[in-house]
């Protein structure tokens, strides 16, 4: 074996600066940010600086059109079916929808609901279960004036299986399966 002064310096392939040393020149320290001109050639690249290269430009107007502000405060909508208000804002806000009031079972769960914070878990947990129960109670409405809810229809079943086929089998065989579950479970009681 040779020792470092046996060695040839002409036979070594590289400077004695150190590997690191040689590439560093090609890639600087400091990351650098491309000019202007090295990125113009991207379509639409700085729009936004000079507002004479905006597409809407010419139809701009400031202020923009159709937001007029609001000269004082906005009168308050009258109540005309029961409002529920969260616990976190005083009174209600001066626009309200009125579509869907509280009514029935689902309606006495949105009232418990209301009566937690939003920031509690059992506020969104007894509203998710209202909308569930609302469900069945307007399957049951519709019954009631002798119409048969199309229940399929109404779910998507056909826009499913047109644009998603795996996705209905998978949850066509999860419904089977808790369903095939329960009946096992019930029957096996039973006995």
């Amino acid at each position: 074996m040779q020792t470092h002064e046996q060695v040839d310096e002409h036979s070594h392939q590289h400077h004695h600066t150190g590997h690191a040393d040689e590439h560093q020149q090609d890639y600087p320290m400091v990351p650098q940010r491309p000019s202007r001109e090295q990125l113009a050639h991207i379509k639409g690249w700085g729009a936004d600086l000079d507002r004479k290269n905006r597409p809407a430009v010419p139809m701009e107007r400031t202020p923009p059109r159709f937001i007029h502000a609001h000269e004082g405060k906005l009168p308050q909508q009258p109540e005309t079916v029961e409002i529920l208000t969260s616990t976190e804002r005083p009174g209600i806000t001066p626009i309200f929808g009125t579509v869907q009031p509280p009514k029935g079972l689902s309606g006495m769960l949105r009232r418990l609901a209301f009566r937690w914070s939003e920031n509690d878990m059992r506020h969104w947990l007894i509203l998710l279960a209202a909308d569930r129960v609302n469900v069945v109670e307007g399957i049951g409405e519709d019954l009631a004036k002798g119409k048969v809810p199309n229940v399929l229809a109404e779910m998507g079943i056909k826009s499913e299986w047109e644009h998603n086929k795996a996705g209905l089998v998978k949850k066509a065989a999860i419904g089977a399966a808790v369903v095939g579950t329960a009946v096992y479970l019930m029957r096996r009681r039973d006995r």
